[in-house]
Formats: structure tokens, C-alpha cells, sequence
């Protein structure tokens, strides 16, 4: 049995882990690689391995880096079936589509601006191949055992990151006893809003554990209403907008609630705001449609907001339409503008950042991770100059960062998930997450007791007996 690190090895993207078993081979996620536009239309593109020789895949859960290839996948030759959850499922089927028409959209744009001696810009793939990979789509409940090959036994257990996540617990039939890898996917913070906290790990032989915070600590979730609410002060004092890129799942979400608590606190500003990505409204309907997911608090908050829609409120304004996006250019005085991506790589937030980046009355509010060489990332670290969409511009807008509203699990979590069963493993492998979070948190696993730990590389291969 040899297990194959394709993806988020060393790096926070791109999760992709195939394991072979014989003839059969298992896909653990099928994520876009993010970063340099040169650099990951080929790396997405050029498929490490052979689609047609993986029997099945099991998804952790559906953000881009994790599901985007799968349509690239099925393109390419794969014939099995995608194992995950009944929301994730419901959430693919929105996300995938959105993420091919970006591409898209992309594609077009750049090639209106590109110079006549260089190739035209392809999308990685279509809404067709996106439609395709979703009849692959085969979804269980949360603690249902499945069978998705002969002598393969998984279950899903609540990682509490986003609506639908996963930790998968791998049972293989091996020279007449089991051996039992389990998958973090990514995993979520305790006592945060919507979800419920992560399930504890179960018994494993094997560990592949994320890392994306494995060097760090979270500040209290507390921390960030306070700072949103600064932040609209700020601004309207100036005179300026905020734009926040915002992954259409989950943070959308949350952000919408904070502004929702606001608002029915009488706490919130008078001016309008908006959400500009027609995945956030696609989803946020899936949101509305799986409240098996959410934690008691949230259920509470839902089934006692006075409006009767905890997800809006009179000055919010979904937009889906291209007109309707284009028509917030033309906005004058103070706005809330929030819009995908996350890590402002693909989509509208694009072009609100081009027509508000150099004007100083702005604040562009990052509340998401930013990973290396996304434009998200050079606007942290304080980039004075940046390119949107082919063209410069000078960073003038004041550019702020909110930690606290992390997703994932910090070192802490990460370690107080693992300790429970560190006296069973005999071998951990540590994944998406940049080298130093990487590293570090291997180091802090070492301290609990188990020997066997490895930060792979991309493509490096290793034996489980």
C-alpha cells in the first residue's frame, strides 16, 4: 500500500494524496494549486498521475483547493465515483460551475488584452466539464460507513471547517488485518459560529494532518466583530468603501451574520452593502437548506432572527447579475462591497479592487488566509505595487487584516486533535501548510511521543504496513 502526496505537500493548495492499493488507486481531494498565474495553469492542468487508473475519490469537503480539479479529473479519463457529503455535494454543484465560468470570464478578459504575438488564454476547463464531474458525485452522512472499493471501509466524521467538512477514517483490508488511515482534511476552530466543533480524532494506524496554521495561534473570535466595526467607522469617516474578498462559502456566511447582529443591535451604520458574487447566493440557499450542520447556538439565532432571515437584512443586497456588478463602480460615499475570491485570485472582487485600490479614503479588508503568491497574500505583506487582471496599479487604499476569523484549527487544536491518539499512531504525515507551519507543527507532534514524522514533498511516496 504506498500513499503519494500530489498536492498541498510543503504548501497550502492544491490537496491532492493518491493512494494505491494493488490495481485500485483512491484519490484523497482533487484541489486547484493557487499562486502565480504562469505557474498553475500547468501544474492544474498536468495531472501528476494517470485519471483513468483512480478507481474512486474521497472529498474532505468543497473549497476550491480542495475540489476545483475534479472536473480537470474527470476530463481527463476518471470513470469512478466522488465520495463526500450530502452539503458538500450541494455545494460543488454550485461551486464547480462558478469556478469553470470564472475561468472563463477570465480567459476572455485576458485575451482581450493580450498582445497578438502571444498564444491565446484557455480555461483549465468549462461549465460542461464542471456538469460532468458532478454526476460522479455520490454523498453519505456524517458517521455512515461506506464502502467506495472491495476490502475498503470509510467514515466521515464532522472536521467542523465548513458546511459539510470531513475527517475520513480509512479502514483497508491488509494481509488479514486492518490498517487504518485517517485524513484531516482541514479542521475547524471549537466555538465558532455556524458549525459545530470538530469530532475528535478516531483510532488510526496513520495520520495525514493539515498544517495551515501549524505555527501559530488564532486571536479570540471575539476580537473580530469589535475590529469590523471599526473598520465601518473608519471608513465612513473618510468617506470611502470597504471591499473585502471573501470566500463565497462559509465567510460570506459569517460575515453576513456579524452584520446581521449589528443591524439588530441597532449598531449598524446606514449605508448599503453588498454581496457581488452569484456563488455567495447560490450557496447561501444551500446554508439555508442543511441546518443539520450548524451547532445549537446558530440554530437558536436562526429560528429567533425578527426578520426571519438571519442571512440578510434591509440594507444588504445580493447581486448576481454582471450589469448590477458593474453599476457599484459608479457608487458615491461610504459602501461595504464583499465579493469572491477569498484570496482575491479569479473573480469580481478583481475588478472592485481595480477601480478602488488607488484611492486612499479605502480600506480593502482581508478576512481569509492569504496563501503564498496570491494577490491576497502581496497586499498583506504590504505591497506598494500590485497587477489586476494584466494592468498596475499603485496600492493607495489602507489594507487591514482580521485574524480572527480563521476557519481552521490553530496549533493548538491541531495538537489537542491529535494527542488523544498519539499513543497509537506509527507514522504521521504533515500537509497543507506553507514549510514553516509545516514544520513547525511536526516538530510539536514529535513532543507528544510519535517518532514517525514526516513533512512530504510534492511526489515523494511512502509504504503503509
Amino acid at each position: 500500500m504506498e500513499l503519494t502526496f500530489w498536492g498541498a505537500a510543503r504548501t497550502v493548495t492544491g490537496s491532492q494524496h493518491l493512494l494505491s492499493l494493488g490495481p485500485k488507486q483512491l484519490l484523497l481531494d482533487c484541489g486547484l494549486f493557487q499562486g502565480r498565474r504562469a505557474d498553475t495553469y500547468a501544474i492544474n492542468k498536468q495531472l501528476p498521475f494517470e485519471a483513468r487508473n483512480v478507481s474512486a475519490a474521497l472529498l474532505s469537503h468543497a473549497h476550491i483547493d480542495h475540489s476545483g480539479n475534479l472536473p480537470n479529473l474527470v476530463q481527463e479519463g476518471f470513470r469512478g465515483d466522488i465520495y463526500c457529503t450530502h452539503a458538500t455535494r450541494d455545494l460543488c454543484s454550485a461551486m464547480l460551475r462558478d469556478s469553470a465560468l470564472i475561468q472563463e470570464e477570465d480567459a476572455r478578459f485576458l485575451n482581450k488584452h493580450r498582445h497578438d504575438d502571444e498564444p491565446p488564454v484557455q480555461p483549465l476547463y468549462t461549465a460542461e466539464d464542471a456538469e460532468a464531474a458532478l454526476q460522479h458525485f455520490s454523498s453519505f452522512n456524517y458517521n455512515q460507513p461506506f464502502s467506495p472499493l472491495p476490502g475498503v471501509r470509510v467514515t466521515f466524521g464532522d472536521a467542523g471547517h465548513m458546511l459539510g467538512s470531513v475527517w475520513e477514517l480509512i479502514e483497508i483490508a491488509q494481509n488479514g488485518h486492518p490498517v487504518r488511515l485517517c485524513f484531516s482534511g482541514d479542521l475547524g476552530r471549537t466555538n465558532l459560529p455556524i458549525l459545530r466543533d470538530p469530532q475528535p480524532m478516531p483510532e488510526a494506524d496513520y495520520l495525514i494532518v493539515e498544517s495551515t496554521y501549524g505555527d501559530r495561534l488564532h486571536p479570540p473570535i471575539q476580537e473580530a466583530v469589535p475590529q469590523l466595526h471599526q473598520a465601518l467607522q473608519d471608513a465612513i469617516q473618510r468617506g470611502g468603501k470597504i471591499v473585502i474578498p471573501a470566500f463565497a462559502v462559509e465567510r460570506t456566511q459569517e460575515l453576513v451574520l456579524y452584520f446581521n447582529e449589528l443591524h439588530e443591535k441597532g449598531e449598524l451604520p446606514n449605508i448599503p452593502f453588498y454581496v457581488d458574487s452569484p456563488l455567495a447566493v447560490n450557496v447561501t440557499e444551500v446554508f439555508r437548506n442543511h441546518p443539520e450542520c450548524y451547532d445549537a447556538e446558530t440554530r437558536e439565532v436562526l429560528r429567533n432572527d425578527p426578520d426571519g432571515n438571519a442571512f440578510g437584512f434591509h440594507r444588504l443586497t445580493y447581486i448576481r447579475s454582471v450589469e448590477q456588478s458593474k453599476s457599484l463602480n459608479n457608487l458615491r460615499g461610504p459602501a461595504v462591497i464583499i465579493s469572491a475570491s477569498g484570496m482575491a485570485e479569479t473573480g469580481r472582487v478583481l475588478h472592485h479592487l481595480r477601480n478602488t485600490i488607488e484611492d486612499p479614503r479605502n480600506i480593502i479588508l482581508l478576512v481569509s488566509y492569504q496563501a503564498e503568491n496570491t494577490l491576497g497574500r502581496k497586499l498583506a505583506d504590504g505591497a506598494q505595487h500590485v497587477h489586476i487582471l494584466g494592468d498596475e496599479f499603485h496600492v493607495r487604499a489602507e489594507v487591514r487584516q482580521i485574524q480572527a476569523f480563521s476557519g481552521h484549527a490553530d496549533r493548538n487544536d491541531l495538537l489537542n486533535w491529535v494527542k488523544p491518539q498519539a499513543s497509537q499512531l506509527r507514522g504521521v504525515f504533515v500537509v497543507h501548510g506553507e514549510e514553516p507551519s509545516a514544520l513547525a507543527l511536526a516538530d510539536g507532534i514529535r513532543a507528544l511521543g510519535i517518532q514517525n514524522v514526516q513533512v512530504p514533498s510534492r511526489g515523494q511516496s511512502v509504504e503503509l504496513v
